[in-house]
């Protein structure tokens, strides 16, 4: 099992790393102000209405960076550092999550198919290690053929986690697309204000690439025990 905490720790890093550095880019490009004046929840109003989405409300999150569109609720959840605020990052946020309600509305493919493994992998995802693990286990106190079915139903069900991770990068990026066209075509921001919501949506989607790259890496681990290589 040493494989799996160099792996499981090396993700850790680079996970911390992008984090981090996200963070540090919103706190920077916090400080670029809007010459439009406008709020986080201004700009995303005007960027559904543009859209001629109406039904769709704005509102407000605890916590940092927590923004999200909820499609069941029709709403984008932009945080309290979004919100309310009048600077590039917030702007950047804003239409980025406009930009999931904008794919909802369109019925963008990638977002319905991620939409459909939602039930499953919330699933897979509470049991999927349990398996792994427990069947790690079986297979030394018990047996190898038993271990190695429950095993395999662990990394089946890893599977599914690792496809919804991978699905989610054509959603991210093209949400960000959506947003950046957008905030160009309509003249929200200057050329500064531009290249730091780009930046920050660049790191931002860097974090998807992270869990992405990380579950499939910890996958094929587990698929080499599987197989009988460690």
């Amino acid at each position: 099992m040493m494989g799996y905490y160099i792996i499981a720790g090396l993700i850790f890093l680079v996970s911390m790393f992008v984090s981090n550095r996200l963070k540090s880019k919103f706190k920077k490009y916090s400080r670029v102000h809007l010459q439009n004046g406008m709020s986080g929840k201004e700009i995303a109003e005007k960027m559904l209405r543009d859209n001629g989405i109406n039904d769709v409300k704005v509102i407000s999150t605890p916590g940092m960076l927590s923004d999200h569109y909820n499609p069941s609720k029709k709403t984008v959840n932009l945080s309290e550092g979004v919100y309310s605020q009048r600077n590039a990052a917030a702007a950047a946020v804003a239409a980025h999550e406009c930009g999931h309600a904008v794919q909802h509305a369109k019925a963008y493919s990638w977002l319905q198919m991620r939409s459909k493994l939602v039930p499953v992998v919330s699933v897979a995802s509470k049991f999927s290690q349990w398996a792994i693990f427990g069947g790690l286990i079986l297979m030394t106190m018990v047996g190898v053929g038993v271990g190695k079915t429950v095993l395999l139903i662990g990394i089946i069900m890893y599977a599914a986690g690792t496809l919804f991770s991978f699905i989610t990068l054509p959603v991210e990026y093209d949400a960000s697309k959506r947003a950046l066209v957008w905030l160009e075509t309509e003249n929200m921001l200057t050329n500064a204000e531009h290249d730091a919501a780009e930046d920050s949506l660049k790191w931002a989607a860097r974090t998807y690439v992270v869990a992405a790259v990380g579950s499939l890496a910890t996958l094929l681990y587990f698929v080499s025990l599987y197989m009988g290589r460690d």
